[in-house]
This record gives C-alpha cells, structure tokens and sequence, in this order.
C-alpha cells in the first residue's frame, strides 16, 4: 500500500489551496462584510471549487488504497461513483473555471491592473496571497490533467453543467449592489 507521488502532490495541492482559502478569510476586507462576502468574487468561488476537487482527488486516492484487493464489490461501486465525480468536476468545474479566472485576471491586469485589482488592495492582500489566488490554480490543474487518467462527460452534459453554472453565476453578481463596495473600499 505504497503511496505514488501523484497521490502526494495531491494531498500537498489540497493542503496549499486550504492554506490560502484560510488566510485570504483572515484578511480583514470591508468587501468581506458586505452582502455576499467573498462568494461574490469568482476568484472565491474558483479556490473552493479548486479545494473541493482535490478533497476529492485525495478522498479517491484514499479509497483506493484501502479497497485494492479487497474484493468487496460495494466497495468497488462506491470507488467508481466517486472517480466518475472527480472526472466530472475536473471537466465541468475546476478545469474551465480554473483557466477562465487565471487567463482573464491576468489579462485584465497587463492591460489595466486599476480595473481588476486595484492598487489600494495590496494593503489588504499580499502579493503571495494573490498568486497563490490567480496563478497557481494553472499549473496544479495542468499536473493534475497530466499524472491522472480522466474520463470525461459527453460534450452535451458537460456544456449543460458549465453554462448553469455561468449563468448561475451571472445572476448572483447581479444581485450584488457594486456601488456601496467600491464606495466603501475607496473610503478606507
């Protein structure tokens, strides 16, 4: 019952992202207390999403290793459900999630940092803090595609799932009231 380093990297990435998620609640932000808290940033939602997934890759590991040989074909149906959830929620969720909130940040920010991250948040947010939120959910998720073996939903499915969720999200930031954040950010 060795463990592989793939099954590792895990279990480091997942504890990198709760070590982050942690100290990203720590700060105190006047967004934070506002409706919505952190849940209207996508690059929240992206680190939970990021979170839960490699909870899950390691819940998986786990179960593996403890039903290889076992025999017990419940056991056996309960492991392929769970890898089938992983599968779904790398393809569905943190894959284009993860590349959409990296690529468009980064983008946004070599154009005109002002309009997506401003300078005043760096006496809140420091600057490992932010990597750790905007570029590395890159290169876990690439190593993550590259160690494992994934099979994917139907393209049908898989769109379905992706565009609820753009719309789900969509319409939760609609509901945010933009102008009393900005106003009580530019006031601290």
């Amino acid at each position: 019952m060795a463990l592989v380093p793939c099954q590792v990297l895990r279990v480091a990435i997942l504890l990198s992202y709760c070590s982050i998620l942690c100290n990203y609640k720590a700060i105190e932000m006047p967004s934070h207390q506002t409706y919505g808290g952190s849940w209207k940033f996508l690059t929240f939602i992206d680190l939970v999403i990021q979170a839960v997934f490699f909870g899950i890759c390691v819940l998986t590991d786990l179960s593996s290793l403890l039903t290889r040989g076992s025999g017990n074909q419940e056991q056996e149906r309960q492991l392929k459900k769970l890898i089938s959830l992983r599968d779904w929620m790398l393809a569905v969720l943190a894959f284009p999630v993860g590349v959409f909130v990296v690529a468009v940040f980064w983008i946004i920010y070599a154009y005109d940092r002002e309009m997506i991250y401003p300078k005043l948040l760096d006496n809140f947010i420091p600057g490992w803090l932010n990597h750790g939120m905007h570029t590395t959910v890159l290169p876990f998720i690439l190593i993550e595609m590259r160690t494992s073996h994934h099979a994917y939903p139907s393209r049908n499915s898989g769109l379905a799932a992706i565009c609820t969720f753009s719309v789900g999200y969509i319409l939760w930031e609609r509901t945010q009231p933009q102008e009393k954040i900005l106003a009580q950010l530019m006031t601290q």
